[in-house]
């Protein structure tokens, strides 16, 4: 009946659109019929265990739940559900009767705007990455929490694919290097569980299982009028959804680390943090990037039959190779490192430290987001008045970054503070962090003309989306006020003329000679 009432709605008259063409796309658990102006989904009736479409009640149910869930992330993209009465030959949308099938109606968007085209036409950039998240945090921040007494985020639920990975692709390798691969990366797997236990169980308890995405990669996201749109969540399983943060953005994360782009993958994470202030739960990163590499390794195998001829066989293990290597080097011991800035305010510490990022690896912490998350300001209001600038709230503001960076570097990550440090005894804090973490330190001395310093100034206040809310007179006062580095200091520290770029690459090269495991 579905294949017959898929050909039926191939059929101009039954639209009160105009209908450009239709083109129909098949996959496991739907056809998606394209007509031009609006994409039509209707799911298969197929149970597959961890999906159950068999019913006609469980495809209406679930086309309401795509609609609903997806509307979240989207603004006038995910229309309506439709029924379709009649019979298979002689369908209609709406009508009298009972309904024979449901549909569910999108607006068509060009395949060229996807993201994963984007990249692989190398025109995917760092806005586009900026814009995906700031959406996932305010999504994530705003997505209800999974009730306590639902399992989802339990310990034992959160390894129970993990382990579930391990037992489906065993059985399909036979090369005594890949069985040693897989091997010890299951007993990484096991001993990061026995580790992060504990990290899982307060998650759980602290409201970080939330109702995700579960499905973030450039393949579900778009651009449509110029935006970034991320869509086509997983309706269909709700612990697939119902999931830590951390696995919805490791997802992501991942999937860019994978195509090449882990310069834009550090800045994802990175930016994501700044806005969540999530820090916490950077010790799961990598245990769910390698767990979602496993996955796309596994359905790599999935691919192959009986019937698979020798190139067919040698293309599915290169590609399940390629992943199971990318999860391998989510277990390598890291290379640390804190680094933080030294500088007036507006002198270009920021894209210091966001180098420090996409180069190095290194997790940014900025003092202008993060006082204000600490004294409860918003983030886009001007506080200079308000208090937050204090003697006292500046003590407060640098003991809260340096706990911070602690917890950061503890879970295996560089550092990059970015805030103006003109005390001698705030770098020696910093310097404190550092030795007791076991990690080399480093103070970039950052410098522009004071020409530059001002011309950066006037562009930030014009553009109005810079968290810091210094003036000139501030700048002033921080140069009157700025206390030089001692002899001491200067062996720790690299000097960056911040207008110049060959500075900042020199500096860049300069920390991956001294730390090649970057």
């Amino acid at each position: 009946m579905s294949q017959a009432l898929i050909a039926a709605l191939q059929n101009p008259a039954l639209y009160p659109h105009p209908v450009e063409a239709f083109q129909v796309i098949e996959t496991h658990i739907s056809w998606v019929l394209l007509t031009g102006p609006y994409v039509y989904k209707i799911k298969k009736p197929m149970n597959f265990g961890f999906l159950d479409f068999s019913s006609l009640a469980s495809r209406e149910h679930f086309c309401n739940e795509e609609l609903r869930l997806n509307q979240r992330l989207t603004d006038d993209l995910y229309l309506q559900v439709l029924p379709i009465t009649g019979t298979a030959d002689a369908p209609q949308f709406g009508g009298d009767g009972p309904a024979i099938e449901y549909a569910l109606q999108v607006r068509q968007f060009p395949q060229s705007n996807l993201l994963s085209t984007l990249q692989a036409n190398g025109e995917l950039t760092s806005t586009h990455i900026d814009s995906m998240a700031r959406q996932i945090a305010e999504f994530h921040l705003n997505a209800p929490i999974v009730p306590a007494a639902n399992e989802a985020g339990t310990p034992e639920a959160v390894m129970a694919p993990v382990e579930q990975n391990f037992e489906q692709i065993r059985p399909f390798l036979k090369d005594a290097a890949d069985l040693q691969q897989l091997d010890a990366l299951q007993g990484w797997a096991q001993s990061s569980f026995a580790r992060l236990k504990p990290l899982l169980q307060e998650r759980k308890a602290g409201g970080s299982i939330r109702e995700c995405h579960g499905d973030i990669h450039l393949g579900n996201a778009t651009l449509i009028d110029g935006d970034v749109v991320i869509f086509d969540c997983i309706e269909f399983n709700e612990p697939f959804r119902f999931t830590d943060v951390y696995a919805d953005i490791g997802f992501l994360a991942m999937d860019l680390e994978d195509r090449g782009l882990k310069c834009l993958a550090r800045r994802f994470i990175s930016q994501y943090l700044e806005l969540t202030g999530d820090y916490r739960g950077l010790d799961l990163l990598n245990f769910y990037k390698a767990y979602r590499a496993l996955v796309r390794a596994k359905v790599a195998l999935f691919g192959l039959t009986p019937e698979s001829d020798a190139v067919q066989r040698a293309t599915t293990f290169k590609q399940y190779r390629k992943y199971a290597n990318l999860a391998e080097s989510y277990s390598a011991i890291p290379s640390r490192f804190l680094a933080v800035t030294s500088g007036v305010s507006a002198v270009g510490k920021s894209h210091v430290a966001m180098r420090m990022v996409e180069a190095l690896g290194a997790i940014r912490l900025r003092s202008d987001v993060e006082r204000k998350r600490l004294f409860g300001a918003q983030q886009g209001d001007n506080a200079l008045h308000s208090g937050i600038y204090s003697s006292d709230a500046s003590v407060a503001t640098y003991q809260h970054l340096h706990k911070v960076a602690e917890g950061i570097l503890r879970a295996g990550f560089p550092v990059a503070i970015d805030a103006t440090y003109l005390k001698h005894d705030q770098r020696q804090q910093a310097a404190a962090v550092a030795e007791t973490t076991g990690v080399p330190f480093l103070i970039l001395d950052c410098n522009a003309p004071q020409a530059v310093l001002e011309a950066w100034l006037q562009q930030r206040q014009a553009e109005q989306n810079d968290p810091s809310d210094a003036t000139l007179e501030v700048i002033e006062a921080q140069q009157a006020s700025r206390e030089p580095l001692t002899a001491e200091e200067l062996v720790l520290s690299k000097r960056v003329e911040t207008n110049e770029s060959g500075s900042l690459d020199k500096l860049v090269e300069q920390i991956r000679q001294r730390l090649p495991g970057l």
